[in-house]
């Protein structure tokens, strides 16, 4: 007889060819594994309406023009965005998945799934699907991203035990020298008041000291790393970049751009001083609250900064699957907004005190419930799906 767990917890794996292949177990059961074959042609028109309903550029698109698409289209009008969230169910969550997750919802149990997508289904928010009527994936699942194994089973890796006694390091919105206005502040004028929130002093938003040779030393005592900036991504996962306080001079891997030299993955994976190589180690949570900073996956070889991080000892990094519009975009570019518009402030907040609890995966997931809710109940911009479901915890 099979023992149970009191949460039952599902490998769901996808791989693309030209169709998508699915494979699954549930962690109890280790030998029983599902495989199925969805042709290409019948998620490819629903995928492609989800591409143009998010906020990452199209090929050819300026950031402002994403923005303003995005902001105005399906994500963000109740109607629109219930039948895309029910036409992604259809076409991406399998029957027999769907059936052997009732079973236990029957029971009054809620199974954690941990999904590991595939390169077409790297932007996917599993978590806003739409099963039923008021019902979304989430509200059914604690659900998280499954890292390949490659990652999280390498041998040189070493999880940093949880230490919810140590300090927080927040990185909040850092002054990047010499930027543009592209890399200006994310958080605007609300970013002192979230300081204080966190329990942190008003200096600590917006400073212009916080560089990796800084930041390095501060994460062996750390409980966490919380990262509130700007990322930007390149050809290839191991160049996606932070980019934070550090002047030209820094040593590092990424070239000077703009006056300044970005932190990528390569550098935390494999470190950032030519003359003492070595990666960093990182605290057993890593929150990176920027564009793309979880969109990894989408490359060919998925090892960005969520990989670089678990790699280093994180054992949860949340991260966002798609741009981050800021409070001021969203001002700016959301018909439905308002002068008065704050939201980003709040889901720092929720992401941070995910990552104080035992268990981040389940509080996120709740957090997430909240906003699908209320979302459901009155459509207001602020609970978007396309900004709670920008988020997701890879656990490994």
């Amino acid at each position: 007889m099979v023992n149970r767990p009191a949460r039952p917890t599902v490998q769901l794996k996808l791989v693309d060819t030209d169709d998508l292949f699915y494979s699954w177990r549930w962690e109890h059961e280790p030998g029983a594994i599902q495989n199925i074959m969805v042709p290409g042609d019948s998620v490819r028109p629903v995928l492609d309406e989800l591409a143009a309903a998010l906020p990452t550029p199209l090929p050819g698109e300026t950031v402002e023009q994403a923005l303003e698409r995005s902001l105005n289209g399906p994500l963000t009008n109740r109607e629109r965005e219930f039948e895309l969230a029910t036409d992604l169910a259809r076409a991406l969550i399998p029957n027999l998945l769907a059936k052997e997750m009732n079973a236990y919802l029957e029971q009054g149990i809620r199974p954690h799934v941990r999904i590991q997508p595939s390169h077409a289904t790297g932007q996917v928010p599993w978590e806003a699907m739409r099963v039923d009527e008021g019902e979304r994936f989430v509200t059914n699942a604690d659900m998280s991203v499954l890292p390949p194994a490659t990652v999280r089973n390498a041998p040189e890796r070493r999880v940093t035990p949880w230490r919810p006694d140590a300090d927080l390091l927040a990185v909040l919105d850092p002054k990047v020298p010499g930027a543009n206005l592209a890399l200006g502040s994310v958080l605007g004028p609300e970013g002192e008041a979230l300081a204080e929130r966190l329990g942190l002093p008003r200096s600590a938003f917006r400073s212009a000291d916080q560089t990796r040779d800084t930041i390095q030393p501060l994460l062996a005592d750390a409980s966490r790393l919380l990262y509130v900036g700007h990322v930007t991504t390149s050809a290839h996962g191991l160049d996606a970049r932070l980019h934070l306080s550090c002047g030209p001079t820094t040593t590092g891997r990424a070239a000077a751009v703009a006056g300044h030299r970005p932190l990528t993955a390569a550098d935390i994976v494999l470190g950032h001083r030519p003359d003492a190589p070595g990666g960093w180690r990182m605290p057993n949570r890593v929150a990176f609250i920027a564009c793309e900073s979880g969109g990894e996956v989408r490359f060919a070889e998925p090892v960005g900064l969520v990989a670089a991080a678990i790699h280093a000892g994180a054992e949860y990094v949340t991260a966002t699957r798609w741009t981050l519009p800021t409070d001021a975009g969203i001002r700016r570019f959301a018909s439905a907004a308002t002068p008065s518009t704050t939201v980003i402030p709040g889901i720092v907040e929720a992401v941070d005190h995910a990552h104080q609890t035992p268990d981040p995966v389940a509080t996120l997931s709740d957090w997430q419930r909240t906003q699908a809710a209320q979302w459901e109940a009155e459509g207001r911009l602020e609970h978007s799906p396309i900004l709670w479901s920008a988020f997701a915890t890879a656990h490994g």
